[in-house]
């Protein structure tokens, strides 16, 4: 008796595992729809030629490539904590030994954290795009604009994270790098207006702390950078 009833135990404990796992995958399936259906929603058509990385800091390193991109050639080469300096003096192993034919760079927030000037942070990105050029010619560099910030006392903010980070001093790094954008014909990507609510700080639903992106927030910059991968 008593061992039919450990048997029994064994199976129901089975069942429970197998309907969480289920569940599990559900969930996962909802808020990361895969390839198909992305391509069904936005149409994608890259390439066969391309392969692409996404190079930054950790705003990067989270980003959850392989589910919103699949099978997509998308290499993502994010470091949380990194720093335009990081960058700088990795470039080989971040971005050189994948040959890309297109870099998406978005870095810039944690030079903030360490209270560099807008012009050093600038001045920082060209160097990495002059580097990667160097290295790459042929490569296509997408510079992001940084994304904005929420540091409001609302849910789920957490000001530790966001720390010493403003929108105001986003805005201005950003000009400087749209202006150098344009005048060295390297394609601005503006991902702070499509991030920012009404009161013009990054949207609560497209945050997990006030900095760093939801899943809702990392669809909305997918949906955006697909449309760069099919120039």
């Amino acid at each position: 008796m008593k061992n039919k009833w450990n048997k029994q135990v064994v199976l129901d404990t089975i069942l429970c595992i197998m309907i969480i796992v289920l569940i599990g995958i559900l969930c996962i399936q909802q808020l990361y729809p895969k390839k198909e259906v992305i391509n069904k929603i936005y149409d994608v058509k890259v390439s066969s030629t391309d392969n692409f990385v996404l190079l930054g800091d950790s705003i990067t390193d989270f980003y959850p490539v392989e589910e919103l991109y699949d099978d997509l050639p998308v290499v993502n080469s994010g470091v949380a904590g990194n720093t335009t300096t990081d960058i700088l003096e990795n470039l080989h192993d971040r971005v050189a030994i994948y040959n890309p034919t297109k870099v998406f760079l978005l870095i810039g927030t944690n030079d903030i954290r360490e209270d560099k000037k807008p012009e050093e942070i600038v001045n920082n990105i060209k160097k990495i795009v002059k580097k990667i050029h160097k290295m790459r010619p042929q490569t296509k560099i997408y510079i992001e604009s940084l994304y904005p910030i929420n540091n409001t006392d609302q849910e789920p903010v957490d000001l530790d994270m966001v720390g010493n980070r403003t929108n105001k001093i986003i805005q201005n790094i950003n000009k400087k790098l749209k202006k150098y954008c344009d005048q060295e014909e390297i394609t601005y990507i503006d991902l702070y207006q499509e991030l920012i609510d009404d009161e013009g700080n990054l949207g609560l639903k497209f945050t997990t702390d006030g900095l760093h992106l939801s899943n809702l927030g990392y669809l909305k910059v997918t949906k955006t950078l697909l449309s760069y991968m099919q120039e």
